[in-house]
């Protein structure tokens, strides 16, 4: 028994060598994708809010300002006017932290009626 026990001497750091590197990775994609959906929602909520600023008539300057504090500083707004309608579409990066490398941008649009 004790030939055998010196055989498997070490078979657990082995073991952890090899699975250690394969939870870091899952922990960091579970993390991103955390991270992409709630940069996913402050776009959308802030695409909704500028959206309804310009239907009720604010000037593009108040809007981007409600936009960044909506989706964030580095949230970027364009306003597309289509008629009677206009299209905000809001651009927000997805990381913070060890994240803030990575090239991810979430995208959010919300179309609102301009009111006369």
């Amino acid at each position: 028994m004790r030939s055998r026990d010196r055989s498997e001497r070490g078979a657990v750091t082995a073991e952890l060598a090899v699975g250690l590197p394969v939870v870091v990775l899952l922990l960091v994609a579970v993390l991103t994708l955390v991270a992409a959906s709630a940069a996913q929602l402050r776009a959308a909520d802030a695409a909704r809010a500028g959206a309804r600023m310009v239907a009720v008539g604010e000037d593009e300057t108040r809007v981007r300002a409600a936009v960044s504090r909506v989706g964030g500083p580095d949230a970027a707004a364009t306003v597309v006017p289509e008629g009677d309608w206009v299209r905000v579409v809001v651009t927000c990066p997805v990381g913070a932290g060890v994240l803030a490398g990575l090239p991810l941008e979430a995208t959010g649009q919300a179309l609102a009626w301009v009111e006369p």
